[in-house]
């Protein structure tokens, strides 16, 4: 590292060379850092100076690296990437004032949504962050202060509260519902276009498991549509592609508000349920846990 001190003389001129190399002048260097262009200039200029070469070849208006640079330049940015990427995951290792909600996408935007208006009334001081994605994050390791899970309500170093049980009856648009004459009996929806949620890493019941509940074992489920997003699967069912999967916790109000028609009475208990789940380990800030008690406040049973 004193090596490293000798011969560059300041950590500043190497990122004032990273800059000056990635935009190609060193006037919008200086833009970039907020400095002077003599101030770039001069950087440089130390630089070249200290390692005994020239590192751009300086032509009007603009600078191209010289060969020098050039292997100079891709071992830089490289590791002015890797520096990037630790400091933004150590930041988020820091006490904020934010409180983030990790969720599906279809919770967040159907179950959330509808409600935000309401929470931030009751609490606006408090900045809460939806969080989406397609996997179940490690709350800790990635400091996320409530998370939306299903399950039996266990996972290690974690506590949890249940949101909603798990309900899922068939839903689809009131079009495709009213068109479905031959619905007498459960077995006639083998006969629809059913749509199916297909998730990469999150496990999910399948259309196999909901007839087998009701007797149906080993049914041909053919076709359809497939899908990877819950969302995406109750916006194909609003377009009338066919009848999905509805859990209720997400899907009742569409159905109270005529989006979808459901089949309430064939409806699956899993005997699963819907958890909002926090770190045991990490000790909740006053905001989140006032952001916990209002979820659950508003989760089925409690409305």
């Amino acid at each position: 590292m004193q090596e490293l001190w000798r011969l560059v003389t300041s950590p500043r001129h190497i990122m004032v060379f990273e800059a000056a190399a990635r935009l190609g002048s060193f006037t919008r260097a200086a833009e970039e850092l907020n400095v002077q262009q003599p101030a770039v200039s001069a950087a440089i200029k130390q630089l070249e100076s200290s390692l005994g070469v020239a590192l751009f070849k300086r032509q009007h208006k603009k600078v191209n690296l010289t060969a020098a640079g050039d292997r100079l330049f891709a071992d830089v940015s490289r590791v002015c990437e890797q520096l990037l990427s630790s400091a933004q995951s150590v930041k988020q290792l820091s006490p904020s004032e934010y409180v983030t909600l990790n969720a599906s996408s279809a919770f967040n935007f159907y179950w959330m949504m509808p409600r935000l208006a309401a929470l931030h009334q009751h609490h606006p001081e408090i900045d809460l962050r939806l969080q989406t994605s397609d996997r179940e994050p490690d709350i800790d390791a990635e400091n996320i202060s409530l998370a939306v899970r299903r399950g039996d309500g266990s996972w290690p170093g974690c506590e949890a509260a249940l949101i909603a049980p798990e309900e899922i009856y068939p839903v689809a648009s009131p079009r495709v519902m009213a068109a479905a004459t031959n619905l007498r009996s459960l077995p006639n929806l083998l006969h629809q276009r059913l749509i199916h949620l297909e998730e990469p890493i999150r496990e999910r019941p399948t259309w196999q498991q909901w007839f087998a509940h009701f007797g149906v074992h080993n049914p041909t489920v053919q076709g359809g549509l497939r899908l990877n997003d819950y969302a995406m699967v109750l916006q194909a069912a609003m377009a009338g592609e066919g009848f999905a999967f509805g859990w209720k916790h997400i899907t009742r109000s569409l159905v109270n508000d005529g989006v979808l028609a459901a089949r309430t009475d064939w409806s699956w208990k899993t005997g699963l349920g819907f958890y909002l789940v926090w770190s045991k380990t990490r000790p909740l800030s006053p905001a989140a846990s006032d952001i916990r008690d209002w979820i659950l406040d508003h989760s089925t049973g409690r409305e």
